[in-house]
């Protein structure tokens, strides 16, 4: 099962500077492990005591999965997984 996962510039540094990589996994969960055992310290950038990050923001075909089961969100073949840091500031 082929899913794309797209990176933001601030977690390039674990994919070796790619902008999207290839993962599989039947559930966000399950796709988190297997990119971590691709691209050591990505889980731990992306979860915090088994849960998604505040600032983290993680979308399947454009669905937000904090909406769609969060960590259980199911993946099909084909999807496209976003990672999308949060960002804050201004004036």
């Amino acid at each position: 099962m082929a899913i794309e996962v797209r990176i933001p510039t601030i977690l390039r540094t674990y994919t070796d500077g790619e902008r999207a990589v290839e993962s599989s996994g039947t559930s966000i969960a399950e796709l988190v492990e297997t990119l971590e055992s691709a691209h050591a310290g990505l889980k731990e950038r992306l979860l915090d005591d088994g849960a998604v990050r505040r600032f983290v923001n993680i979308y399947v075909n454009d669905e937000d999965i904090r909406f769609t089961g969060g960590l259980d969100t199911a993946l099909s073949d084909g999807d496209t997984v976003v990672i999308l840091p949060a960002v804050a500031g201004g004036a």
